[in-house]
């Protein structure tokens, strides 16, 4: 399956009102395959094909950037087997999007997250992605690796000081960050209503769209349905 797709025009129409920035926590794969009997890198196999389905259905939509959070800065304290089996799929999906480059159309992909216990062959792997689609414009996929909120903006701040700021304010951080810009609306699956440390700053005005229904069943039906709900908010961003 192609991970980048053109623009429908009719599925883009159909909506009268979208995201500009989309956060999505990609969560509940390991209990799916534990209902299934299954080992937990089954799950991740699962959701790999869903972060898939769905991100092509973003480009399709010409939401500008949506962000995936993939592997966190706490999941390296997962057994050694399960991590194996996630970077290996993650490489499995940095070699298809290679290959889909030519089908990417103007769709950008920036990878997000601390490099350091990231293995070589996959970090280069990362930089060739985001190099062959630098020049794009289209859809920005934003993949969350080896990522935490607190070190993002713990970053940002240190990056600053570095360049001799003495006197920081919120334009400063938010213009350091690994995304831009805030996040409209933040979907998560699987049950869970929390951030778990996933676009701390960028959220400050999301809106949420929370669903019991596991990533590894996630369809393009209830990303629909989020974006519905989407549509009916009213955003008063604390006015």
């Amino acid at each position: 399956m192609a991970v980048f797709s053109k623009k429908s025009k009719e599925i883009s129409n159909d909506f009268s009102l979208l995201p500009n920035h989309l956060g999505i926590i990609m969560d509940g794969n390991g209990r799916w395959a534990k209902k299934r009997g299954l080992p937990r890198s089954a799950g991740h196999k699962a959701g790999a094909n869903v972060f898939r389905t769905i991100c092509e259905e973003c480009a399709d939509l010409v939401i500008k950037y949506v962000t995936f959070y993939a592997f966190s800065t706490e999941n390296w304290k997962r057994p050694k087997e399960e991590v194996d089996a996630i970077m290996a799929l993650f490489k499995d999906y940095l070699l298809e999007a290679k290959r889909d480059f030519v089908k990417a159309g103007n769709n950008k992909i920036k990878f997000i997250g601390e490099r350091e216990g990231i293995r070589e062959d996959l970090l280069a792997l990362m930089d060739e992605a985001e190099e062959e689609t630098d020049s794009h414009t289209g859809t920005t996929v934003y993949l969350a690796v080896n990522y935490g909120s607190r070190q993002e903006i713990v970053s940002a701040v240190n990056k600053l000081i570095k360049e001799g700021k003495t006197e920081i304010n919120e334009k400063d951080i938010s213009d350091s960050l690994y995304t831009v810009p805030d996040c409209d609306l933040i979907i998560r699956p699987s049950g869970e209503e929390r951030l778990s440390n996933f676009l701390l700053w960028q959220a400050a005005y999301s809106e949420f769209w929370f669903s019991d229904v596991l990533w590894p069943d996630f369809k393009k039906e209830d990303l629909y349905s989020a974006l519905r709900e989407f549509e009916k908010r009213n955003r008063r961003f604390g006015g």
